[in-house]
């Protein structure tokens, strides 16, 4: 009997064509990198937890010694903070969204920029409800206002890279929808890592800002794929499918294509 009953469980969570299918697993999975490790983190980062502390000062005085080693780094490194700036994903966004709005993928367009508000009221919000103050080295090689934690460097390339990927996903042959996967990871990982050598972010606040940025990719994709289901649209899986499969037709600009 347990044994039927954990079996529907998994397929109403994890199969696209079960009752709950693969929105409610979005939303589970969201749900838990907020309420467990970002939480937890957050908490600690508030206590002055003393482990996380010389974890944090440790890697800063560490990378921000290599970096004052290699003063050739130093010039590249300044240039990450605005190649990687969170305005910079903001307005490749919003301009996505215009693109999407021109082509008549209307759903998608209004996603895109929700997550690029969502990720602005909640990186600045957390930002200031903190209050982290940022490293303070002897011989700094960067500056950057504002509070630590969360890195909203961190938080909006998991997020503009991820929605990026999300949108032209159906547009690439499923090889390439692998390396797309892969160069969003790659980027947000040197992103927030750039951070840390800059010396303007601890690790822990880049670290927050990863599972900040993954959660709401992930809880903004759910509601979509609900919205869809709503709207009689077959279950998708927009790790392998983008968030809107069905809007390809409209992004390539074919005339024929009913309204996404």
């Amino acid at each position: 009997m347990w044994q039927q009953r954990v079996r529907r469980w998994t397929y109403q969570r994890f199969s696209p064509d079960g009752r709950l299918g693969l929105r409610l697993t979005l939303a589970c999975a969201a749900v838990l990198l907020v309420a467990v490790p970002f939480v937890v983190l957050l908490a600690l980062v508030n206590a002055h937890w003393a482990p996380l502390r010389h974890l944090d000062d440790s890697a800063t005085l560490h990378t921000h010694g290599f970096v004052l080693r290699h003063r050739a780094l130093v010039g590249p490194l300044r240039a990450t903070a605005y190649v990687f700036h969170p305005w910079v994903f903001r307005i490749i966004l919003l301009a996505l969204a215009a693109w999407l709005l021109y082509r008549g993928a209307r759903r998608l367009a209004a996603w895109a920029t929700t997550n690029v508000l969502v990720a602005g009221v909640v990186s600045g919000t957390l930002k200031a409800a903190v209050g982290r103050t940022r490293p303070v080295l002897p011989s700094p090689i960067a500056h950057a206002g504002g509070g630590s934690f969360p890195s909203g460097h961190a938080l909006m390339t998991v997020v503009g890279t991820a929605t990026i990927v999300l949108v032209v996903l159906p547009l690439l042959r499923r090889a390439w929808r692998a390396v797309a996967w892969i160069a969003a990871a790659v980027l947000s990982v040197a992103s927030g890592l750039f951070r840390v050598l800059l010396g303007v972010h601890y690790l822990s606040d880049v670290i927050g800002g990863w599972i900040l940025g993954v959660a709401i990719v992930l809880a903004t994709t759910a509601a979509f794929e609900t919205w869809r289901r709503g709207e009689g649209r077959r279950p998708a899986d927009p790790i392998r499918e983008g968030a809107e499969p069905e809007a390809e037709p409209r992004i390539t600009g074919d005339d024929h294509a009913t309204p996404a």
